[in-house]
């Protein structure tokens, strides 16, 4: 089954846990998501399956944008509220104009240090797992860019915030290093991602709907198909930053077959999306010369 599902996720599962759950309910072994949630955060987790999956190649340099709640008074080592407290709880005496100018050094292009209890891998081991059997962790701090981290207020020791941000950004780092900066510990309370690349929020199911669906399609897998593609967005809405083009049978047939295939009207376009009708997606292409395009990913034949 060939989709791409947008799926709120729940807070308490990790992206793992999501990705087994849809292969249970779709029935399709092969099942990716686009960019880690942490077991914490809840929204926009996009997944691709079937003969999807290998669109995920043109995905991995997405921003990302969140809303937030930042808990103020101490650190944890976790640097969310899933970890345990570093120290005892701080008198909080910060003002909201300190917080917004320390959010203010934290935007734009910053060298960032990522989390122990991260999925960086440090000698082909997971930093968490080391970090869990207290063995020593450094990790190399990496460039990031925020595009946007505003704070909304002050409330007792909450502050709201939104944040927009490239891929590979810690959200958690900003919150525990804007404690630093205003001399105040703090981490992480509450996450939800609101759009990740192209998919947003307002595209988004839950869980729980799509095991209605799949309740609904038990007559038949047909019938399963033509639930989750309600859901699935279309082919042509994917990936909008590459145009599409639609070809016919035999050009079609040349493209399936891993071919380069001459596109005129294309010269300016770097990859393009090629159709079969409205509704088959068949490959993505790349300009190799010219308007001349040899097929990158073949999804499917013609």
């Amino acid at each position: 089954m060939d989709a791409v599902l947008v799926i709120d996720k729940p807070a308490g599962l990790t992206s793992h846990d999501v990705v087994a759950r849809v292969r249970r309910l779709i029935g399709e072994r092969s099942v990716g998501h686009l960019g880690t949630l942490d077991p914490l955060a809840t929204g926009v987790l996009p997944l691709l399956t079937g003969r999807f999956t290998r669109l995920a190649q043109f995905y991995t340099a997405a921003d990302k944008t969140y809303e937030g709640v930042i808990r103020l008074g101490f650190a944890t080592d976790t640097w969310d509220a899933e970890g345990g407290p570093l120290g005892p709880s701080q008198l909080i005496k910060v003002s909201l104009e300190e917080l917004r100018e320390g959010a203010e050094e934290l935007t734009g292009d910053i060298e960032q240090q990522p989390p122990k209890f991260s999925a960086k891998k440090i000698a082909g081991v997971p930093a968490y797992k080391l970090a869990r059997k207290d063995r020593e962790v450094e990790l190399k701090k990496v460039r990031v860019h925020v595009h946007r981290f505003e704070i909304h207020g002050l409330e007792a020791d909450l502050v709201p915030f939104t944040a927009e941000v490239s891929a590979g950004t810690y959200v958690r780092s900003l919150a525990h290093e804007l404690g630093q900066k205003v001399g105040v510990g703090a981490h992480l309370a509450e996450l939800r991602r609101t759009r990740s690349g192209e998919f947003t929020l307002a595209q988004a199911i839950t869980l729980d709907e799509l095991a209605e669906i799949r309740k609904n399609g038990l007559s038949g897998d047909r019938e399963l198909v033509d639930s989750v593609s309600q859901v699935s967005l279309h082919p042509r809405q994917i990936l909008p930053q590459i145009p599409s083009v639609t070809v016919n049978d035999e050009t079609a047939g040349l493209i399936a077959n891993g071919r380069a295939v001459n596109l005129p009207d294309f010269s300016a376009a770097r990859q393009v999306k090629v159709f079969l009708g409205q509704e088959k997606l068949i490959a993505i292409a790349s300009r190799i010369a010219g308007t001349l395009f040899q097929p990158k990913v073949v999804l499917r034949a013609a």
